[in-house]
Protein backbone atom coordinates (compact mmCIF):
# COMPACT_ATOMS: atom_id res chain seq x y z
CA UNK A 1 0.00 0.00 0.00
CA UNK A 2 2.95 2.35 0.63
CA UNK A 3 4.96 1.41 -2.46
CA UNK A 4 4.15 4.82 -3.91
CA UNK A 5 6.71 6.27 -1.47
CA UNK A 6 9.45 4.74 -3.64
CA UNK A 7 8.41 6.70 -6.72
CA UNK A 8 10.64 9.64 -7.75
CA UNK A 9 7.94 12.21 -6.94
CA UNK A 10 7.43 10.95 -3.40
CA UNK A 11 11.12 10.38 -2.77
CA UNK A 12 11.81 13.97 -3.76
CA UNK A 13 8.94 15.25 -1.64
CA UNK A 14 10.07 13.22 1.37
CA UNK A 15 13.61 14.55 1.04
CA UNK A 16 12.25 18.10 0.89
CA UNK A 17 10.10 17.53 4.00
CA UNK A 18 13.03 16.05 5.94
CA UNK A 19 15.21 19.02 4.95
CA UNK A 20 12.48 21.46 6.06
CA UNK A 21 12.15 19.73 9.44
CA UNK A 22 15.94 19.73 9.89
CA UNK A 23 16.16 23.46 9.12
CA UNK A 24 13.31 24.29 11.52
CA UNK A 25 14.87 22.21 14.31
CA UNK A 26 18.28 23.79 13.72
CA UNK A 27 16.87 27.34 13.79
CA UNK A 28 14.82 26.55 16.89
CA UNK A 29 17.88 25.12 18.64
CA UNK A 30 19.92 28.19 17.66
CA UNK A 31 17.29 30.55 19.08
CA UNK A 32 17.13 28.43 22.26
CA UNK A 33 20.90 28.71 22.57
CA UNK A 34 20.66 32.49 22.25
CA UNK A 35 18.04 32.56 25.03
CA UNK A 36 20.19 30.37 27.29
CA UNK A 37 23.20 32.64 26.65
CA UNK A 38 21.20 35.69 27.71
CA UNK A 39 19.95 33.92 30.84
CA UNK A 40 23.53 32.92 31.66
CA UNK A 41 24.69 36.52 31.16
CA UNK A 42 21.90 37.70 33.44
CA UNK A 43 22.93 35.26 36.16
CA UNK A 44 26.60 36.21 35.89
CA UNK A 45 25.75 39.91 36.09
CA UNK A 46 23.44 39.29 39.06
CA UNK A 47 26.20 37.41 40.87
CA UNK A 48 28.67 40.19 40.13
CA UNK A 49 26.23 42.80 41.43
CA UNK A 50 25.37 40.95 44.64
CA UNK A 51 28.96 39.83 45.37
CA UNK A 52 31.09 42.95 45.48
CA UNK A 53 34.13 41.13 46.88
CA UNK A 54 37.08 42.73 48.62
CA UNK A 55 37.48 46.45 48.03
CA UNK A 56 40.25 47.38 45.59
CA UNK A 57 41.62 50.79 44.53
CA UNK A 58 39.54 52.23 41.72
CA UNK A 59 42.61 52.39 39.47
CA UNK A 60 42.81 48.60 39.62
CA UNK A 61 39.46 48.37 37.81
CA UNK A 62 39.39 51.58 35.76
CA UNK A 63 42.64 52.30 33.97
CA UNK A 64 44.02 52.70 30.45
CA UNK A 65 43.47 49.02 29.68
CA UNK A 66 39.86 49.00 30.95
CA UNK A 67 38.66 52.62 31.15
CA UNK A 68 34.93 51.86 31.26
CA UNK A 69 32.62 50.16 33.73
CA UNK A 70 31.38 46.86 32.29
CA UNK A 71 29.02 44.09 33.40
CA UNK A 72 32.08 42.39 34.88
CA UNK A 73 33.08 45.35 37.06
CA UNK A 74 29.70 46.85 37.98
CA UNK A 75 28.97 46.31 41.64
CA UNK A 76 32.61 45.64 42.53
CA UNK A 77 33.85 47.15 45.79
CA UNK A 78 36.39 49.95 45.29
CA UNK A 79 38.24 52.51 47.35
CA UNK A 80 39.05 56.00 46.16
CA UNK A 81 41.13 58.64 47.94
CA UNK A 82 40.83 62.36 47.39
CA UNK A 83 39.20 65.58 48.54
CA UNK A 84 35.48 66.33 48.32
CA UNK A 85 34.51 69.34 46.21
CA UNK A 86 31.58 70.49 48.35
CA UNK A 87 31.07 73.69 46.35
CA UNK A 88 30.01 71.68 43.33
CA UNK A 89 27.79 69.08 44.96
CA UNK A 90 24.85 67.97 42.79
CA UNK A 91 21.44 66.48 43.48
CA UNK A 92 20.08 63.78 41.18
CA UNK A 93 16.25 63.70 41.33
CA UNK A 94 13.73 60.97 40.44
CA UNK A 95 15.62 58.09 42.01
CA UNK A 96 13.70 55.30 43.73
CA UNK A 97 15.04 53.35 46.72
CA UNK A 98 12.88 50.77 48.54
CA UNK A 99 9.89 51.83 46.48
CA UNK A 100 10.10 55.47 47.59
CA UNK A 101 10.78 58.50 45.39
CA UNK A 102 13.76 60.67 46.25
CA UNK A 103 17.10 61.92 45.04
CA UNK A 104 20.80 61.08 45.15
CA UNK A 105 23.36 63.38 46.74
CA UNK A 106 26.42 63.39 44.48
CA UNK A 107 29.65 64.98 45.66
CA UNK A 108 32.69 65.07 43.33
CA UNK A 109 35.86 63.64 44.83
CA UNK A 110 39.07 65.14 43.44
CA UNK A 111 42.04 62.75 43.34
CA UNK A 112 45.69 63.73 43.68
CA UNK A 113 46.22 63.71 39.91
CA UNK A 114 43.34 66.14 39.29
CA UNK A 115 40.79 63.61 38.09
CA UNK A 116 37.34 63.36 39.65
CA UNK A 117 35.11 60.55 40.81
CA UNK A 118 31.34 60.95 41.07
CA UNK A 119 30.56 59.73 44.58
CA UNK A 120 26.90 59.28 45.51
CA UNK A 121 27.04 59.67 49.28
CA UNK A 122 23.44 58.60 49.77
CA UNK A 123 19.76 58.98 48.99
CA UNK A 124 17.11 61.18 50.55
CA UNK A 125 13.33 60.95 50.23
CA UNK A 126 11.27 63.67 48.57
CA UNK A 127 12.09 66.21 45.90
CA UNK A 128 15.23 68.36 46.05
CA UNK A 129 14.80 72.09 46.46
CA UNK A 130 15.96 74.24 43.56
CA UNK A 131 19.53 75.40 43.99
CA UNK A 132 20.07 73.22 47.07
CA UNK A 133 22.95 71.17 45.68
CA UNK A 134 25.96 72.76 47.33
CA UNK A 135 23.90 73.82 50.34
CA UNK A 136 22.96 70.24 51.28
CA UNK A 137 26.52 69.18 52.03
CA UNK A 138 25.88 67.90 55.55
CA UNK A 139 28.30 65.24 56.65
CA UNK A 140 30.95 66.09 54.05
CA UNK A 141 34.46 66.56 55.47
CA UNK A 142 35.32 70.24 55.12
CA UNK A 143 38.86 69.62 53.95
CA UNK A 144 41.70 67.15 53.70
CA UNK A 145 41.90 63.77 52.09
CA UNK A 146 39.36 61.06 52.69
CA UNK A 147 39.17 57.45 51.53
CA UNK A 148 35.73 56.36 50.38
CA UNK A 149 34.71 52.73 50.08
CA UNK A 150 31.80 51.95 47.79
CA UNK A 151 30.54 49.98 44.81
CA UNK A 152 31.30 50.79 41.20
CA UNK A 153 28.21 51.70 39.16
CA UNK A 154 27.63 51.93 35.41
CA UNK A 155 26.81 55.14 33.54
CA UNK A 156 23.13 56.03 33.39
CA UNK A 157 21.31 56.53 30.10
CA UNK A 158 18.20 58.53 29.20
CA UNK A 159 15.05 56.72 30.29
CA UNK A 160 16.82 54.45 32.78
CA UNK A 161 15.77 54.77 36.43
CA UNK A 162 14.29 58.22 35.94
CA UNK A 163 17.31 59.68 34.12
CA UNK A 164 16.64 62.68 31.87
CA UNK A 165 18.80 64.64 29.44
CA UNK A 166 18.33 68.08 30.98
CA UNK A 167 15.85 70.80 31.81
CA UNK A 168 16.59 70.76 35.55
CA UNK A 169 17.34 73.67 37.91
CA UNK A 170 20.90 74.66 38.70
CA UNK A 171 22.57 72.29 41.12
CA UNK A 172 20.71 69.25 39.81
CA UNK A 173 21.86 66.53 37.42
CA UNK A 174 19.52 64.54 35.18
CA UNK A 175 21.68 61.45 34.77
CA UNK A 176 25.03 60.30 36.06
CA UNK A 177 27.49 59.67 33.27
CA UNK A 178 30.81 61.08 32.16
CA UNK A 179 29.36 63.25 29.37
CA UNK A 180 26.81 64.92 31.66
CA UNK A 181 29.41 65.54 34.35
CA UNK A 182 31.86 67.04 31.87
CA UNK A 183 29.15 69.49 30.77
CA UNK A 184 28.64 70.63 34.36
CA UNK A 185 32.16 70.54 35.82
CA UNK A 186 35.28 70.97 33.70
CA UNK A 187 37.80 68.92 35.63
CA UNK A 188 40.86 67.38 34.03
CA UNK A 189 38.83 64.22 33.59
CA UNK A 190 36.22 61.98 35.17
CA UNK A 191 36.44 58.33 35.99
CA UNK A 192 33.82 56.34 34.12
CA UNK A 193 30.60 55.55 35.95
CA UNK A 194 30.13 56.47 39.59
CA UNK A 195 30.65 55.11 43.09
CA UNK A 196 27.84 54.41 45.57
CA UNK A 197 29.32 54.98 49.03
CA UNK A 198 28.80 52.16 51.52
CA UNK A 199 28.42 54.55 54.45
CA UNK A 200 25.98 57.45 54.29
CA UNK A 201 25.93 60.46 56.64
CA UNK A 202 23.01 61.14 58.95
CA UNK A 203 19.83 61.90 57.02
CA UNK A 204 20.87 59.89 53.97
CA UNK A 205 20.40 56.23 53.03
CA UNK A 206 23.16 54.24 51.29
CA UNK A 207 22.31 53.61 47.63
CA UNK A 208 22.03 49.92 46.71
CA UNK A 209 23.86 48.59 43.68
CA UNK A 210 21.95 49.51 40.54
CA UNK A 211 21.42 46.73 38.00
CA UNK A 212 22.85 47.93 34.65
CA UNK A 213 20.17 48.68 32.07
CA UNK A 214 20.05 46.58 28.92
CA UNK A 215 22.98 44.36 29.89
CA UNK A 216 21.55 41.99 32.36
CA UNK A 217 20.52 39.35 29.83
CA UNK A 218 16.80 39.14 30.60
CA UNK A 219 15.64 41.84 28.20
CA UNK A 220 12.69 41.74 25.81
CA UNK A 221 15.04 40.41 23.14
CA UNK A 222 15.78 37.35 25.30
CA UNK A 223 12.11 36.44 25.48
CA UNK A 224 11.82 37.09 21.75
CA UNK A 225 14.47 34.41 21.28
CA UNK A 226 12.36 32.03 23.36
CA UNK A 227 9.28 32.87 21.29
CA UNK A 228 11.16 32.24 18.04
CA UNK A 229 12.32 28.90 19.47
CA UNK A 230 8.73 27.78 19.99
CA UNK A 231 7.71 29.03 16.54
CA UNK A 232 10.41 27.04 14.74
CA UNK A 233 9.61 23.85 16.66
CA UNK A 234 5.91 24.33 15.86
CA UNK A 235 6.80 24.75 12.17
CA UNK A 236 8.77 21.50 12.30
CA UNK A 237 5.82 19.70 13.88
CA UNK A 238 3.45 21.18 11.29
CA UNK A 239 5.62 19.89 8.42
CA UNK A 240 5.63 16.39 9.95
CA UNK A 241 1.86 16.50 10.49
CA UNK A 242 1.10 17.68 6.95
CA UNK A 243 3.43 15.10 5.43
CA UNK A 244 1.72 12.36 7.46
CA UNK A 245 -1.69 13.55 6.25
CA UNK A 246 -0.52 13.52 2.62
CA UNK A 247 0.85 9.99 2.97
CA UNK A 248 -2.36 8.75 4.62
CA UNK A 249 -4.50 10.33 1.93
CA UNK A 250 -2.40 8.81 -0.85
CA UNK A 251 -2.40 5.39 0.88
CA UNK A 252 -6.20 5.47 1.19
CA UNK A 253 -6.47 6.43 -2.47
CA UNK A 254 -4.19 3.51 -3.44
CA UNK A 255 -6.34 1.16 -1.37
CA UNK A 256 -9.51 2.43 -3.03
CA UNK A 257 -7.96 1.92 -6.47
CA UNK A 258 -6.93 -1.63 -5.54
CA UNK A 259 -10.54 -2.38 -4.58
CA UNK A 260 -11.85 -0.84 -7.77
CA UNK A 261 -13.43 2.05 -5.94
CA UNK A 262 -11.86 4.73 -8.11
CA UNK A 263 -14.44 7.40 -8.94
CA UNK A 264 -15.39 7.38 -12.63
CA UNK A 265 -14.91 10.77 -14.25
CA UNK A 266 -17.44 11.75 -16.91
Amino acid sequence: MYRFLLTPRWLGGTALAVAAVAVCVWLGSWQLGRFEDRVSTHQETKNAVTSSGEARPIDALLNQATPQVTTETVGKAVTVTGTYDTEHQLLVPNRVVDGKQGYYVLTPLRTADGHAVAVVRGWAAGAPAAGAGAASSAGVPSGGQVTVTGRLQANEAVGADGAVAGGLPAGQLGMINRASLLNVLEYDGWYDGWVAADEAPAGLTPVPTVQPQGGDGLTLRAFQNLGYTLEWFVFAGFVVFMWYRLIRREAEAEQDRALGLDPVLD
